[in-house]
């Protein structure tokens, strides 16, 4: 479902949460711009069409709503078999998360919390909507603090075809209503009883009914009473006592009469002149006939019982008729008789009250052979099972084996998460049954070698990873980037989402190196540099154009300037010179240049221009006489070659010719660049020079010289 797109608009990104009835996950809304919590119905129920019927209702209704504190729905829609619901999304946890880290919370922070629920209540009850499964799961609290509830008209959706299937109304069991409990029509007085539940599990860190199945938990809403909230947390004020106590009555007739009656006691039961009222009273008349009571026992004895029977009267007459009898007779030796009369009576009661203490006697001795100690049970939930059992053992209790062993989330593996029997007094060597954890349910480690790091990022965590502990260790290698090498834990193990940690060997691609500067270099220099670094020249590769640069010179490298990073094995290609243009003309300059003054050695610098390239330095030379130069240059059309002459580091002369001057043949004499005004020689000198054997002297011999070239 990850990267699916529904109704062209929400693109899933990561699942954050699910029940028995669907899932729901965090998704992009393309079309708005924002993120959206998406609610898609388990596949099992998209063919009970009472089930899809209702669900689209309720939903419908539930989209009625607009308060602050009741998650809006955006849009309800179907995809061939999938039903979904767009609702917002709050980006924080909900109440229950909250309540299994720090509860008992601060009266004042729950107090607030049940404000805010009993505000959204109001308002649904004000639109004719019955929430029904109020509970921490279905409070949202926004990292702003605001209360958020959702759910709203899901519950209704639920039919009898999937109270077993789903587990979502049982496992709500903790919060029924008595009516609820009974299956009897709910209304809003239900919701109430809820409210004031998860405001007593947030003030006490328990729940006020557990049991060892949901059964017994729905009858103890109906027939038992709870621990009072202030003998577990002697910090809760009156007041708020008093709060609980009403929303909690098992008569609905007892209970707030509504959601708004509840807000209002809420708002107030802070306040100072309230936090020592008096305990609230309820008249015990009206309570609810189906919770347990203990009947009085019958007074009186049975002599009174039997003086008031008919034959009394009977008896009576007859004993009053007997002196009337006994005259008749002689009454000699009366005397003695009337003397002795009282011992019968004296000796019958005496026997018959030895006779009854005797059986009192034997009665306790017998009962005292079957009546046995009485023991409170220990709370163990939350303990390890060998402790819990230790603990139980310890007063003399049994433990039935085996234990119940469930997938908990949130629940230490071999943790007690619930016992049968607890908080009551039962004889010793009673049984006792615990529930115990066998850890959150484990997953299997994918094999991920071989696939994109950021995909498989995603995927675990939309398995509920924590992003901070999964690691990305990088390495060259031949694989593409980003390509995963190795993984930690390896493939088939088993891994807790809420504590396991992975770590990945993610390719960086091939190591690199700074791409060297072949521009300039002739063709074999440039291919022998390249493949000297291990980069790789095709012919095919290559490619030649006409240009200024001499023939063979590297114009330009690719795909890699100089500098940049590359790898061993890349491909490279290059653009090498083929030589000058079709249009190109080739042009020679003949300077003549005379040294400043003549037989005095001057220092000639020559500096050109032309299509190639700007200010080439030709070259120096020192000349004594005057010599020939010949610079040779390059024009393209619409441009001009220029020469400078340098004597003595003095700027003497330029020469500029154009391309459409040379082009017409417009070939001149030579140029020259004549000495300074030369000295007059004396005829005597001039014989000095000359030598017996007839040599010209060395300054006839520069006139006879070729053009000189430039010195290398």
């Amino acid at each position: 479902m990850i990267g699916h797109e529904l109704g062209g608009r929400y693109e899933i990104i990561t699942r954050i949460g699910g029940g028995g009835m669907a899932l729901v996950y965090k998704a992009h809304d393309v079309l708005l711009n924002r993120n959206v919590a998406v609610k898609i119905l388990r596949q099992q129920f998209v063919h009970d069409e009472e089930f899809i019927r209702r669900f689209r209702r309720e939903a419908q209704s539930a989209a009625a709503l607009s308060h602050p504190n009741v998650v809006s729905i955006y849009d309800v829609g179907q995809e061939e078999d999938t039903h979904y619901i767009v609702m917002e999304y709050v980006e924080g946890n909900n109440l229950n998360e909250i309540i299994q880290e720090r509860a008992p919370l601060q009266t004042e922070e729950a107090v607030r919390i049940s404000l805010q629920i009993c505000d959204a209540l109001e308002h649904a009850h004000h639109n004719q909507i019955i929430h029904r499964d109020i509970k921490p799961h279905n409070i949202l609290i926004g990292k702003n603090g605001r209360v958020k509830v959702t759910d709203f008209g899901i519950a209704r959706a639920v039919t009898s075809s999937t109270i077993t299937q789903t587990g979502s109304v049982l496992g709500s069991v903790h919060y029924f209503s008595p009516e609820h409990a009974k299956g009897i029509s709910t209304g809003e007085k239900s919701d109430i009883y809820s409210l004031g539940i998860v405001l007593y599990q947030m003030l006490t860190g328990q729940l006020p009914f557990l049991g060892e199945s949901p059964i017994s938990v729905a009858l103890k809403h109906l027939q038992e009473t709870f621990e009072e909230p202030r003998i577990v947390n002697s910090y809760i004020p009156q007041s708020v006592e008093n709060v609980i106590l009403k929303a909690m009555r098992k008569n609905q007739n007892e209970r707030y009469a509504s959601a708004s009656e509840m807000l209002q006691d809420l708002e107030t039961c802070l306040q100072p002149n309230r936090l020592n009222e008096p305990k609230i009273t309820f008249n015990n008349d009206t309570s609810d006939l189906d919770e347990t009571r203990i009947m009085p026992a019958i007074r009186g004895s049975i002599a009174d019982t039997l003086a008031a029977a008919p034959g009394a009267a009977v008896r009576n007459d007859a004993a009053n008729a007997q002196p009337d009898q006994e005259e008749r007779w002689d009454s000699s030796g009366l005397d003695d008789s009337r003397k002795r009369k009282w011992v019968k009576p004296v000796v019958t009661v005496a026997t018959t009250l030895l006779i009854i203490a005797l059986v009192f006697w034997g009665a306790r001795t017998v009962l005292g052979w079957f009546d046995e100690e009485e023991v409170e049970v220990p709370y163990v939930v939350n303990m390890t099972e060998v402790k819990a059992r230790e603990a139980l053992e310890a007063v003399g209790l049994k433990v039935e084996n085996p234990s119940v062993y469930m997938e908990k989330e949130g629940v230490p593996k071999d943790t007690v998460y619930d016992q049968s029997i607890a908080n009551q007094r039962v004889k010793v060597g009673a049984f006792v049954k615990l529930f115990v954890s066998s850890g959150p349910k484990l997953e299997t480690v994918e094999d991920y070698k071989g696939r994109v790091y950021s995909e498989v990022y995603e995927e675990l965590i939309s398995m509920g990873i924590d992003g901070n502990r999964i690691e990305q260790v990088e390495d060259h290698s031949d694989e593409a980037p980003g390509i995963i090498l190795k993984q930690t834990p390896a493939l088939g193990e088993s891994f807790d989402p809420k504590t396991a940690t992975f770590t990945f060997t993610v390719s960086k691609g091939k190591e690199t190196f700074p791409m060297p500067k072949v521009v300039g270099l002739m063709e074999k220099d440039a291919i022998k540099k390249l493949q000297a670094k291990g980069l790789k020249i095709d012919e095919n590769n290559i490619v030649r154009e006409e240009s200024y640069k001499p023939e063979g010179e590297v114009l330009a490298q690719h795909p890699y300037d100089e500098g940049d990073p590359v790898a061993e094995g890349a491909e490279i290609t290059l653009t090498i010179s083929s030589g000058l243009p079709k249009d190109a003309l080739e042009y020679t300059y003949n300077i003549m240049i005379s040294p400043a003054q003549a037989g005095k050695t001057s220092e000639i610098r020559i500096v050109y221009s032309d299509a190639r390239q700007e200010n080439v330095e030709w070259g120096k030379k020192k000349i004594k006489d005057t010599k020939s130069f010949e610079v040779k240059v390059v024009l393209s059309p619409n441009t001009e070659a220029m020469v400078t002459i340098y004597r003595d580091n003095q700027l003497v002369d330029t020469f500029t010719k154009t391309y459409d001057e040379v082009k017409s043949g417009d070939n001149s004499m030579p140029e020259t660049v004549p000495g300074e005004e030369e000295p007059v020689v004396e005829p005597a000198q001039t014989e000095e020079i000359e030598t017996n054997d007839g040599t010209i002297p060395e300054e006839q011999q520069g006139q006879q010289e070729q053009p000189e070239q430039p010195e290398q």
